[in-house]
């Protein structure tokens, strides 16, 4: 596979009503073609919010952005671009941070700011807390290639960190 160089492609979701934000890395290319976050079919993400929240799991991106609203989750990345091999995070390079400044000031997520595994984390400790002065909590990341974590493991992690949603 070749490394090429991208943007985001879809930006951040989120609403003035948003009350936590979680920040991934870097879209997959499984989520770039879907046009939305957390496309890869195996990826855990809106099986475990969905088990946190008593919901059913959205399917459809509209489904999903109705499921966010619904809690007031924003959802972004913390890269805006970089050069990446297929969706591999050890593969990013010459990042380029997001602008997480108008989903902070237009909601209020402040200070509730978690990151979806230790790429997404390391990530916003170089790129996002200089400039903004905040932190984030880690959250094991939900992909498949995070083995290590069972599902059971993964939602009692995330409802450690999160709390209800």
């Amino acid at each position: 596979m070749d490394r090429i160089t991208l943007s985001h492609g879809f930006g951040p979701f989120w609403r003035p009503d948003s009350r936590l934000l979680i920040l991934g890395s870097f879209p997959s290319a499984a989520s770039r073609e879907a046009g939305f976050y957390y496309g890869h079919p195996r990826n855990r993400f809106w099986q475990v919010l969905s088990l946190l929240s008593g919901e059913e799991a959205p399917v459809t991106t509209e489904e999903k952005k109705a499921f966010l609203a619904r809690r007031g989750i924003a959802l972004y990345d913390v890269i805006f671009s970089c050069s990446i091999v297929g969706s591999s995070d050890a593969s990013i390079r010459d990042a380029v941070p997001a602008d997480l400044c108008p989903i902070l000031a237009g909601s209020r997520v402040w200070k509730r700011i978690f990151a979806n595994g230790k790429v997404a984390q390391r990530c916003f400790e170089r790129f996002q807390a200089p400039l903004l002065g905040l932190n984030c909590i880690p959250l094991p990341s939900t992909s498949p290639a995070n083995a290590s974590y069972s599902l059971e493991k993964l939602c009692a992690a995330w409802r450690e960190g999160i709390g209800p949603l």
